[in-house]
């Protein structure tokens, strides 16, 4: 059986230069490194390189990054740490209907301590207007979380856009790169955003890890309270060896060409559906405002996880990652409006730098044999 990994979405094989700067770390560099003697100097300067890399990426200054065990943790970090950082500001946050869970969550929790959320909808193609934020904004809003680009679908949303409209109100404005981090560009300036952040394991860095940009000047109420790690806003021995490993991620991130060639791919796994199946198969996202290694297709009349069961060798996703396994209509799906006979054939086909062409067409040869009751 051939082995074709098409869910980069999901989670990223840890690159083998990502690898090698990790592997000096676990033979040398072992020291605390808060600590102020001899075995924590190669530590902390370690740490701190890495930091760099990842500053480097974002277009940020390098005070501006805490480490975390992983996007999860800098989402949480930014929804919880503004919240009660600035709750005698106000107790209000605007979000949107296609967040990730790790959004989500922290949001129905801040709920449950007295904050009111509000969730700005999405068109048909998974898209937020700029002017739905606008409207949704209150005297009480302190923080307007939109994600970057969604996990099942790639479509980006107006980030810039929602900026100019947070920067007129002085609301401050998080949001979650872990997708868009290394397939498109995500400098905090351009974006103008006070959080961003980013997931190891989405970038060729291994799972664990994570950071949060938070701009110079942004409250923040940590999560983990302790010693004064991470400037005091993360509690908690640093790992260099995770920092390393996401800080070189990061590194290579810097170079988006290579996805210039995914996109090729993704549109030549799109071209290939359409020619076999017509209009039984269907686009989910903006044909545009896209990740470039994004394929959400629905089969029409077809239950995704039924076709996924039946190819050969081929990992793929029916959905989001965090939900895999339940039979039901995506909530993203179901907040684009998507109707129950075509968003239940969902297939989600994420690409990566190890994706060929010759991958690209055995799925859709695998495909076109397993559904030719279709055409």
């Amino acid at each position: 059986m051939s082995r074709i990994y098409l869910d980069y979405n999901a989670s990223t094989p840890i690159d083998p230069a990502v690898a090698g700067a990790m592997r000096s770390l676990l033979d040398d560099h072992f020291g605390n490194p808060s600590s102020g003697h001899w075995a924590a100097v190669g530590a902390k300067a370690a740490l701190e390189e890495a930091r760099g890399h990842v500053a480097a990426l974002l277009g940020a200054e390098n005070d501006e990054i805490i480490f975390t065990s992983g996007g999860s943790e800098a989402n949480n970090l930014a929804l919880k740490g503004v919240a009660w950082s600035l709750k005698a500001k106000g107790d209000h946050i605007i979000t949107t209907s296609v967040e990730h869970p790790a959004i989500v969550g922290p949001c129905r929790f801040l709920q449950q301590l007295g904050s009111t959320v509000s969730v700005v909808p999405v068109d048909r193609f998974g898209r937020i207007d700029a002017s739905d934020v606008q409207r949704a904004i209150t005297p009480r809003t302190v923080l307007i979380s939109v994600m970057h680009a969604n996990n099942e679908v790639g479509t980006t949303q107006p980030i810039a856009e929602v900026s100019r409209i947070a920067r007129e109100r002085g609301i401050l404005l998080h949001t979650d790169a872990a997708q868009s981090v290394g397939k498109v560009a995500t400098e905090v300036n351009v974006l103008g955003v006070d959080l961003l952040t980013v997931a190891g394991h989405k970038v060729y860095a291994p799972k664990g890890v994570g950071a949060l940009y938070v701009r110079r000047g942004t409250p923040l109420e940590p999560l983990i309270h302790g010693a004064g790690h991470e400037g005091g806003r993360r509690a908690g021995t640093e790992s260099a060896l995770l920092a390393v490993g996401l800080g070189t991620a990061c590194q290579l991130a810097r170079n988006l060409a290579p996805m210039e060639g995914v996109r090729v791919l993704r549109d030549r796994l799109w071209q290939r559906l359409r020619a076999t199946f017509g209009d039984r198969v269907v686009l989910n996202g903006h044909p545009d405002h896209r990740l470039p290694n994004t394929l959400n297709v629905s089969f029409v009349g077809q239950v995704g996880a039924e076709i996924l069961a039946r190819l050969d060798g081929v990992a793929a996703s029916t959905g989001s990652a965090c939900h895999t396994g339940h039979i039901e209509l995506s909530p993203v799906l179901k907040a684009m409006g998507v109707a129950a006979d075509v968003g239940m054939g969902a297939i989600r086909f994420s690409l990566g730098r190890g994706t060929t062409q010759e991958q690209i067409d055995a799925v859709s040869d695998q495909l076109a044999g397993i559904l030719a009751p279709m055409t």
